[in-house]
């Protein structure tokens, strides 16, 4: 259980936060924290103006602490270790992944628990702000963090879920091996774009929500969230009329339902013509 769960803002100051949030997601360079801490104010209508200051405060002073340049790659990954896993004690547990607050940036900073794709960006946010080579590394089921420039130079993998364990190869490859029962591929270890590691935040978010039905309100601003990114799963607009239509906004979920067969249709006209179908059988609730 979540106890006691974020409750949401107001909805003027929700409306405002997701402008905010769709106008970073389509600046030049969008920022990661920035992003992380607009999805946690979403969430939870007490992280206001000053604490979401306070959280990038918090993210510069434990970069201060980190040694100045300890060395390549490995030295940035055993720095940040004794750092956020030794000293201050960030990592998760099993338990974690029944939390919202587990992929909420400001209360991981705050409760030094959350799940492995939010101590990630912890430690990404923290390295890079302390000029370290770092990036996220998307492996199937667990988020790990790289240290290393590419182009054939070192690359060493950390798993902040872990407490920030440096992982050897067959580490890797077991993680992998776990998720999915295939064996770890080169094109695994690519650098994560920000925008990818955010849907990947809020498709976290829409798996809580959804063993959650009595949360169906985290689940709409998650999806909705989602869809103001400049890359989404076309069915995402599918998900948000289900769920308008179940919260009994009959209107505005069929509306949606019309929209999304018109792309559907496009490629499936049977799927396009069954999507219409909920549309008028949503419309009909209404007499």
């Amino acid at each position: 259980m979540c106890s006691p769960c974020p409750r949401p803002p107001s909805p003027e100051r929700a409306a405002e936060l997701r402008r905010r949030f769709a106008e970073e997601a389509r600046s030049e360079r969008p920022d990661l924290a920035t992003l992380c801490l607009l999805v946690g104010a979403v969430a939870d209508g007490a992280l206001d103006e000053a604490g979401i200051d306070a959280a990038q405060l918090e993210l510069d002073r434990l970069a201060g602490q980190l040694p100045f340049r300890p060395g390549g790659p490995h030295a940035w990954a055993v720095a940040l270790r004794e750092l956020l896993g030794e000293g201050h004690g960030f990592g998760g547990s099993a338990a974690d992944y029944r939390r919202l607050e587990s992929s909420l940036l400001h209360r991981v900073l705050e409760r030094r628990r959350g799940l492995p794709i939010l101590l990630s960006v912890v430690w990404i946010e923290v390295a890079r702000r302390a000029g370290a080579p770092v990036y996220g590394v998307a492996l199937p089921g667990h988020f790990v963090v790289g240290f290393g420039t590419g182009a054939g130079s070192e690359l060493v993998l950390a798993d902040p879920f872990g407490g920030g364990r440096v992982l050897s190869g067959t580490d890797a490859e077991l993680l992998v091996a776990g998720a999915t029962g295939a064996p770890l591929r080169p094109s695994m270890l690519e650098p994560a774009d920000p925008l990818d590691v955010v849907l990947r935040v809020l498709n976290n978010v829409r798996a809580w929500a959804a063993a959650r039905p009595e949360r169906s309100d985290v689940a709409l601003w998650a999806v909705e969230l989602s869809l103001s990114l400049p890359s989404h799963p076309a069915r995402l607009r599918y998900e948000r009329a289900r769920l308008l239509v179940g919260r009994g906004d009959f209107l505005a979920g069929a509306a949606e339902l019309d929209a999304y067969a018109e792309i559907v249709g496009a490629v499936d006209p049977a799927a396009g013509e069954r999507v219409r179908a909920e549309a008028a059988a949503a419309r009909a609730l209404l007499n």
